[in-house]
């Protein structure tokens, strides 16, 4: 990296440089009057731009799927560079908004309670694998993962597999009490965050759906309206529109996973109790339950809470509306 080969509008493709780089690069932007600094939103964009934007310049992360279409012949710096300048030079482009340490702190609390519910699961599928193989036959669910104790006691099993698979639930039980813990930290803090409790009094959204916003969307100004941050999170249909003909498929991959995921749990939730207990009469629930699938329902449903969790965190009202209410 030769710094003075850079203007002081340059767009800078810092990912990978090493430390001593980096910081000739923040004291070759010190130097610099204000000017606008691009870079793709990468795992390191965000500590990059504070820094940045410390020392006065106006820092643009652009998506790196929105960068891809102007990286001409080959792949090098230099490429990516260019590719980026042009991204960023675009009147009508999205930039990723910048995350405070305190977003970022967030959402590793949010990213360690999902490996350690993934891992959970792995080890109960991986037991009840094992142990079908010596004619123990578990359904599934976490419930019925830890009454194979039981059965493994009063089987006949080989003292090795009997030795195995309580290592197995003696892990499971290790990952309970985490997750169990860090469920509790998100509902201490949850108590005293005017948002959070905000957010939960919306059906269907619970501490770590509210906690998983907080974390990863952007400050609610950044979207017009609802429906814009319901794109935002992929909650729409794929658009193939050609000739005047609108063609619309499934919900978009792209988006936001982990808060469209959430959404889209906590809406199958209220689908599933409407279901038993029966919604009120003329609601829209009712309506769209009596004519379209449960799932798709929900996913409906997750974009109209999408759209009310962004009136709500605009304007600072508590929930008022519900899709069980009648019409």
């Amino acid at each position: 990296m030769q710094l003075d080969q850079f203007s002081a509008d340059s767009i800078i493709n810092i990912v990978g440089c090493s430390y001593r780089q980096g910081q000739q690069l923040l004291g070759f932007l010190a130097k610099q009057p204000s000017a606008v600094v691009a870079m793709e939103a990468c795992a390191t964009a965000h500590e990059w731009g504070r820094a940045i934007s410390g020392l006065g310049h106006d820092v643009r992360l652009v998506p790196p799927i929105y960068v891809k279409p102007f990286v001409r012949r080959q792949k090098n710096d230099a490429a990516d560079a260019e590719a980026i300048a042009e991204a960023a030079s675009r009147p009508t482009m999205r930039f990723v908004a910048l995350k405070t340490e305190e977003q970022q702190a967030r959402s590793m609390i949010f990213r360690t309670r999902d490996l350690l519910v993934r891992q959970r699961t792995q080890l109960g599928n991986a037991l009840r694998g094992h142990l079908a193989e010596h004619g123990i036959v578990a359904a599934q669910g976490l419930a019925q993962v830890k009454a194979l104790a039981t059965a493994m006691r009063t089987s006949s099993l080989h003292p090795l597999v009997r030795e195995l698979g309580q290592r197995y639930l003696d892990h499971v039980g290790r990952l309970d009490r985490e997750i169990a813990e860090l469920d509790k930290r998100w509902r201490r803090s949850s108590k005293d965050d005017e948002t959070a409790k905000r957010l939960q009094s919306m059906p269907g959204m619970g501490p770590v759906t509210a906690a998983a916003i907080e974390a990863f969307a952007p400050p609610m100004a950044t979207f017009k309206r609802g429906r814009d941050f319901a794109a935002w999170l992929g909650l729409v249909p794929r658009q193939h529109t050609t000739g005047g003909k609108p063609r619309l498929g499934r919900t978009s991959k792209m988006g936001q996973r982990d808060i469209r995921r959430l959404l889209i749990i906590g809406a199958m939730t209220v689908v599933r109790w409407a279901v038993r207990k029966g919604a009120a009469k003329g609601s829209w629930l009712a309506r769209m339950l009596a004519e379209k699938p449960r799932l798709v329902v929900a996913i409906a449903l997750a974009n109209k809470m999408a759209r009310s969790a962004w009136a709500m965190l605009s304007k600072g009202e508590d929930y008022r509306g519900s899709a069980l209410a009648p019409a």
